[in-house]
């Protein structure tokens, strides 16, 4: 049987952990966003917290995949919920990175025009910094998602959903006729997503970027 062949009798499966591998990655990312922003947002100005937060996210960028899914399972269990925590710790740093530096390469000036308008600081963040600093933080994100694509393989090890059940199942049955054949669709469905995404990612910068900002 050809690898054609055995894809074509188990395509479903293969599309199944490709979507739930896709919605993995985007609550990661999401829960990244959520926590990454405010706290750019909070400490971009300042010195010490900013080097402080920055160099904790960069320390949880370090911490070995295996080891950080394996240390999740005591609190969270097994399955989505140490995979999405643990994904959402590895985006941290590019999604914070990105915002705090959009957010600092700001141009003072426009910032006290808006103020010297009669804006609250609330309305100058929301309608004047972000919009301008969005293209820094898009490219973070894109960054994030890519590296998240890859390490969502990791969430098999802790019955975490995912193309990466495809990739252990390959491994796990090395020696037999199609063991090859999955971890090849593992790979490829990853590879096939990040395509996508990036795709995406760039038709959202074109989309919502005015020009002259783009990043």
């Amino acid at each position: 049987m050809t690898f054609l062949d055995y894809f074509a009798s188990n395509w479903t499966d293969v599309a199944d952990a490709t979507l739930a591998h896709a919605v993995l990655v985007l609550q990661g990312l999401g829960l990244a966003v959520l926590i990454g922003v405010p706290v750019a947002v909070a400490t971009y100005r300042t010195g010490a917290p900013r080097t402080a937060v920055l160099g904790f996210a960069g320390l949880l960028l370090t911490i070995p995949s295996y080891a950080l899914f394996g240390l999740l399972i005591t609190p969270l269990g097994l399955g989505t919920g140490p995979s999405v925590v643990a994904l959402t710790m590895y985006a941290l740093l590019p999604v914070l990175r990105n915002a705090v530096v959009g957010l600092r390469a700001l141009d003072p000036a426009v910032v006290e025009s808006a103020r010297a308008m009669g804006m609250t600081r609330p309305r100058v963040l929301l309608t004047v910094e972000l919009p301008l600093a969005w293209p820094v933080l898009l490219t973070g994100l894109r960054v994030a998602t890519q590296l998240l694509l890859g390490i969502a393989a990791i969430a098999a090890a802790v019955n975490g959903p995912g193309l990466g059940n495809l990739i252990l199942d390959g491994l796990a049955s090395a020696g037999t006729p199609y063991a090859a054949y999955l971890t090849v669709e593992g790979c490829l469905g990853i590879v096939l997503l990040a395509v996508v995404f990036d795709l995406l990612f760039a038709g959202l910068n074109r989309l919502t970027t005015a020009k002259g900002l783009g990043a």
